[in-house]
């Protein structure tokens, strides 16, 4: 009876060993590099195949597909440019228009600076944007005398433009000139030209700018007087001449 019971222990001993020896040798193979789990060896390709993908499938965010860890370029390579905003689009269509000459109030004075001489020499005309918004005036003027004050019945003036001719913006309020310079007449009284013409008085004188309408306009002290119907005009500029 001894016999039997230390039999089947040796016996159960002996397989309990092997069964742990078979555990062994199953997890030391698990533990070999490139082993599957049905315990196949890894193709030299799979050991270079770099970082394997998720559960999910999807690669990891950090790196492209090349694996650089660089965004992608758009094809060709350029950079997309940057969006323009509606605001930029909008002002750059926006364009200022010419100041109409219902929106100009005019007015003249003789220059502080004129040729020597008992005539007129030269007036300063000043243009001011009496409307609510801003616009543009350019260019030379147009001059003529009206004989009896009547626009209609006017004599115009050989203008010489002189200077350069710019845009000028003119904001509600804000003012413009122009000079006219005459041929300037000499002597007392009625006075003398010196090209030996008859010297001409008008009681008012007709302005007009480039699409900016036509202003009658009188001195404040007396009658425009000149010669030769001939004048020099400058453009219109936003710095007030003397």
């Amino acid at each position: 009876m001894q016999y039997g019971m230390h039999f089947g222990s040796r016996v159960r001993g002996a397989a309990l060993a092997m069964a742990t020896l078979s555990a062994a040798t199953l997890l030391m193979t698990a533990c070999q590099p490139g082993a599957d789990a049905a315990g196949s060896t890894a193709s030299p390709s799979d050991k270079t195949a770099g970082p394997t993908a998720s559960s999910a499938g999807s690669p990891s965010p950090a790196t492209s597909s090349g694996g650089t860890g660089t965004s992608a370029k758009p094809a060709g390579g350029s950079t997309p440019e940057a969006p323009v905003s509606a605001s930029a689009t909008s002002a750059a269509k926006t364009k200022t228009k010419t100041c109409a000459g219902e929106s100009l109030k005019a007015f003249m004075y003789q220059a502080d600076v004129r040729p020597a001489g008992t005539g007129t020499g030269a007036a300063i005309v000043e243009f001011t944007n009496m409307s609510g918004a801003s616009c543009v005036v350019q260019g030379y003027p147009t001059v003529a005398g009206a004989a009896n004050g009547t626009p209609e019945k006017n004599h115009p003036l050989a203008v010489t433009p002189t200077g350069s001719a710019s845009k000028v913006v003119l904001a509600p309020g804000a003012k413009a000139w122009v000079k006219v310079t005459f041929v300037q007449v000499q002597g007392e009284g009625d006075g003398y030209c010196v090209s030996g013409s008859t010297p001409v008085t008008y009681p008012t004188l007709v302005v007009a700018l480039p699409s900016g309408g036509a202003h009658q306009l009188a001195l404040e002290d007396g009658v425009l007087a000149e010669c030769d119907d001939t004048a020099t005009v400058t453009a219109v500029t936003a710095t007030k001449p003397s």
